[in-house]
């Protein structure tokens, strides 16, 4: 239900393969299984409760008054619940407020990138900065991105995938520390200085 600290709400598609990226997302998100967590075929649950819910339906609101274009989904489903349909917006801009806050519902947000330095410029224009992935055959433009990305965890190829030995954390408003790695324990000290006067050693 895009109940996820990192998931990837917003996605930058380069101009060139845009518009297919986006029928193919809006196909892609409309055959998604919305149903029983408890049941293993189901790809999207229900919101956990009733103000996420309707957080969730405020911000598909927002985005459609504000001029993005509804591709898919944007309503509740059925009238039992707190499930909403997979929704996929395009012709956002930065300036949106789905293109800038957490929304943590199953919302996709698609926009028009050229290079990867805007990319990488618009991509760390955020508040948060928990996580990143790029898709791409070109190893340099990846390095690239993963060096100027304001982003704790960048992934490459794949995306949300966490390891015990790696830390994760964010950066900016994405929250102070790291979990798992050697840098987690750093969690769980206190560090103390103690001082201490010692005679003098020239009597």
């Amino acid at each position: 239900g895009g109940q996820a600290c990192c998931a990837a709400t917003r996605t930058f598609v380069q101009d060139t393969i845009y518009d297919a990226f986006v029928k193919k997302a809006a196909a892609r998100a409309a055959k998604r299984k919305v149903g029983d967590p408890f049941n293993a075929e189901t790809e999207q649950g229900p919101q956990v409760d009733e103000e996420m819910f309707t957080k969730a339906l405020q911000m598909i609101e927002s985005g459609k008054k504000e001029g993005a274009k509804l591709e898919t989904g944007g309503s509740r489903i059925g009238d039992k619940g707190y499930f909403i349909q997979p929704t996929v917006f395009s012709n956002v801009t930065d300036n949106m407020t789905i293109a800038r806050q957490e929304i943590f519902g199953p919302v996709q947000q698609i926009l028009k990138f050229s290079t990867v330095e805007e990319l990488v410029e618009r991509a760390n224009n955020t508040s948060y900065g928990l996580a990143a992935g790029i898709v791409t055959n070109d190893l340099n433009k990846a390095i690239a991105f993963a060096k100027a990305s304001q982003a704790g965890s960048v992934w490459v190829n794949c995306f949300n995938i966490v390891h015990q030995q790696a830390p994760f954390g964010g950066y900016k408003e994405s929250g102070f520390g790291k979990d798992m790695g050697e840098e987690a324990i750093h969690e769980y000290l206190n560090i103390k200085t103690v001082t201490i006067a010692l005679p003098s050693l020239t009597k």
